[in-house]
């Protein structure tokens, strides 16, 4: 194995810059930082801008850059200068016409957490909501954009620009937004201070308000590109190139997931671990052991139970395509790929539909705070049956 492959999530991330991201720092995506480059270049930049897609793609990265680069009093024809009293700012996310919403817990507001939101930004702007959560301790806690959190950008608007030029506020997962508060961001967005700029970075762009979608311009982050990738993870990380078109491929355009397979993710194996044991209890038809399983699961948080559902919907579709036999379509790491080896001709056209739905029923069901205990044992005994079809 690359012996990058035994590195620790803190200790990769930890190997970044600590300046926060330059366009030249964002992964691929050439074509969408042309496009944002040219905005600013022509004066045409939109006040509200919903920059989706798929986790681990570059939109935060992008969405970050993008405003330096707006805030740039010296900016080149292609990325911020780096050396301006804005940029200098920019270096440790203290431009005081820059402000950033995120998911918090506690009924408490973004300003509570920036000291903890600057340092991961600043170890890797390459992150998931997972990860944000381990940052803050969240524990068995959910993180929500409260309502309070919309006074505190009437407020920080309602002042004059430091630096004469934007007020740019960063939205990071608008859709964990509570109802009222999306309705009075939908005010401000209806009708904008003077020279302020809303950036909307969202993973479910179907979960915002219609009406706010309504008054955004939305930009598609496609998947990254793997020689992209593949090259980042050499010139950043020093994997070597055969390694590194290899992970490249299984992350399927997520920079996060490459980042997460170059070390052994305690994650991920006990994910797959909880998985394996699960197929084959319910196959076997182990009621109290199935029971026991539904327990240890029950005592994880709601976040990491979301996370090990959505793991399962993962590996259930990648079985049924390794029927297929077409090794470009599978993206599996070599362990998962060895238990489909013998699993996988289980999944099948007969009941892959049938075991996804009760997946997405159970994800559902612990969304909604419906008892663990109950949601996995339910969902495990139904596996049984499906198995045998």
């Amino acid at each position: 194995r690359d012996p990058e492959m035994s590195r620790g999530l803190g200790d990769v991330y930890k190997r970044q810059n600590t300046d926060t991201v330059f366009f030249k720092d964002v992964i691929g995506q050439e074509e969408t930082k042309q496009r944002l480059i040219q905005e600013v270049n022509e004066g045409r930049i939109p006040h509200a801008q919903l920059i989706c897609g798929p986790e681990g793609v570059g939109k935060f990265p992008l969405a970050l850059a993008y405003a330096r680069y707006i805030s740039c009093t010296n900016r080149g024809t292609t990325d911020a200068c780096g050396v301006c009293p804005s940029c200098v700012k920019f270096n440790k996310l203290v431009h005081p016409d820059v402000h950033f919403v995120f998911p918090v817990i506690k009924t408490a507001r973004s300003d509570d957490y920036i000291a903890e939101w600057r340092r991961l930004v600043l170890n890797n702007p390459y992150f998931n909501l997972n990860h944000w959560l381990n940052e803050i301790h969240a524990e068995n806690s959910q993180a929500v954009i409260y309502t309070k959190e919309s006074d505190e950008i009437m407020k920080k608007l309602s002042l004059k620009s430091s630096e004469g030029g934007f007020k740019i506020t960063i939205i990071w997962l608008p859709e964990k937004m509570q109802l009222p508060c999306a309705n009075k961001l939908l005010k401000l967005l209806e009708e904008p201070p003077e020279k302020t700029i809303f950036l909307l970075v969202s993973e479910a762009p179907d979960m915002i308000l219609p009406t706010i979608l309504s008054r955004t311009q939305r930009f598609n982050i496609r998947k990254i590109d793997e020689t992209s990738i593949a090259n980042a993870l050499q010139e950043k990380y020093g994997v070597q190139q055969s390694s590194s078109m290899t992970i490249a491929h299984l992350a399927n355009g997520n920079f996060i997931k490459a980042l997460e397979t170059i070390h052994l993710n305690e994650e991920n194996q006990l994910f797959f671990e909880l998985f394996v044991s699960l197929m084959r209890l319910s196959y076997q038809r182990k009621i109290r052991e199935m029971k026991q399983w539904s327990e240890q699961v029950a005592g994880m948080g709601r976040e990491r139970q979301k996370n090990l559902l959505s793991y399962c919907q993962r590996m259930i579709r990648e079985n049924f395509i390794y029927n297929l036999h077409q090794k470009d379509l599978i993206y599996m790491t070599p362990d998962e790929q060895n238990f489909a080896t013998r699993f996988a001709p289980f999944v099948n056209e007969r009941n892959v539909m049938g075991i996804m739905d009760e997946l997405s029923e159970a994800q559902q069901h612990i969304e909604q705070n419906v008892n663990a205990k109950m949601v996995f044992f339910d969902f495990s005994l139904k596996m049984i049956v499906l198995l045998k079809s």
